[in-house]
């Protein structure tokens, strides 16, 4: 199994509620990860940003390349130590940001490494908010650019607590040191990036190419529904294919065929939406397994691989409803 974060947030919409998942199973799987997540306890003060001491990265010093790190020297700040170590040109991170990051773990006082992103080749991908990250994350990360290598120590209080992390090898006493390379940043704002492609079956619905953080439109044409799924590109991305086990963090809409009204959106919310495609009904899973991160897909799901008779109570979907999705695959977490 793929590691994760240890919280992934969890999604605030109706896609998920189908009984294709259970949410509990699903974390407990999450937990088996020592990604830097909140750990249960109330948020500390603010921390005092210092400059060091921080030690040094003795080998893969490049942006993007697995850094070692040389075990801490002396006694670590009590305060949050945090250096840019490679200065990046791009969007400036915000608090309430997801990042998608590389990143290494280790523990101050033995050099012992207890995660790292690289070796998995696959990005963290993590909400900068309360309750989600260590505080220790969202206090050194916030301010700073896409492109940037930030190298910063972590005592107990803004990491994981008196507690520690056992699972990790983290003792309540640990101070932590990590380095993070910043790839991308979304947020409520974020858009599909990709070539347009020709929508040109005058029987499905039309959906508007916008990429400016707004809603697009969807034209539902005046024709009876497919009887079977419709998953096609409106713009095709160029990242990496999402497979069936992933989780991916997406904006989307959804309307009914019949009538068009819409019952569900990250646009009216204004906050993205993260899932495993396991957790989710058979017409998202089906529909998003193959398609490349960046995209925004059309999906029309008939009512069997949607809620079928029983729709979620309060949704406003009719029973026996064909759905019309347009979604927007940002990354994959």
């Amino acid at each position: 199994m793929r590691r994760r974060s240890l919280m992934i947030a969890v999604p605030a919409g109706l896609v998920t509620l189908a009984g294709c998942g259970d949410d509990k199973a699903d974390s407990s799987k999450a937990s088996e990860s020592a990604s830097p997540t909140a750990p249960a306890t109330s948020a500390a003060p603010s921390p005092k940003i210092v400059d060091g001491p921080l030690p040094a990265i003795t080998a893969g010093t490049e942006f993007d390349e697995k850094p070692t790190v040389a075990k801490g020297s002396g006694t670590p700040s009590k305060d949050l130590a945090v250096k840019t170590v490679v200065a990046g040109g791009g969007r400036t991170v915000a608090e309430g940001d997801y990042v998608q990051a590389n990143y290494l773990g280790q523990i101050w006082d033995t050099a012992k490494v207890f995660d790292n992103s690289y070796d998995r080749k696959t990005p963290l991908v993590i909400q900068l908010a309360q309750g989600s990250i260590i505080d220790g994350w969202r206090y050194a990360l916030t301010g700073k650019k896409l492109g940037s290598r930030v190298q910063f120590s972590v005592p107990p209080a803004w990491g994981y607590g008196e507690q520690g992390q056992s699972q990790a090898g983290i003792k309540g006493t640990d101070t932590l040191v990590f380095v993070v390379d910043l790839q991308g940043t979304f947020n409520a704002t974020s858009s599909a990036k990709g070539t347009e492609v020709a929508q040109d079956d005058a029987n499905l619905p039309k959906v508007g190419t916008n990429t400016d953080g707004k809603a697009p439109s969807v034209e539902i044409p005046k024709t009876d529904p497919p009887k079977k799924l419709v998953a096609n590109y409106v713009i095709e991305g160029d990242g990496a294919e999402v497979g069936a086990q992933d989780s991916v963090l997406v904006q989307y809409k959804g309307v009914q065929w019949t009538g068009g009204k819409e019952f569900d959106s990250t646009y009216g919310r204004k906050a993205l939406t993260s899932f495993s495609l396991q957790q989710v009904v058979k017409g998202w899973s089906q529909g998003l397994t193959g398609k490349k991160v960046g995209s925004r897909v059309l999906i029309v799901i008939p009512p069997d691989l949607g809620y079928g008779d029983t729709p979620p109570e309060g949704s406003g979907i009719a029973k026996g409803a064909t759905l019309v999705f347009t979604v927007d695959i940002l990354a994959k977490m």
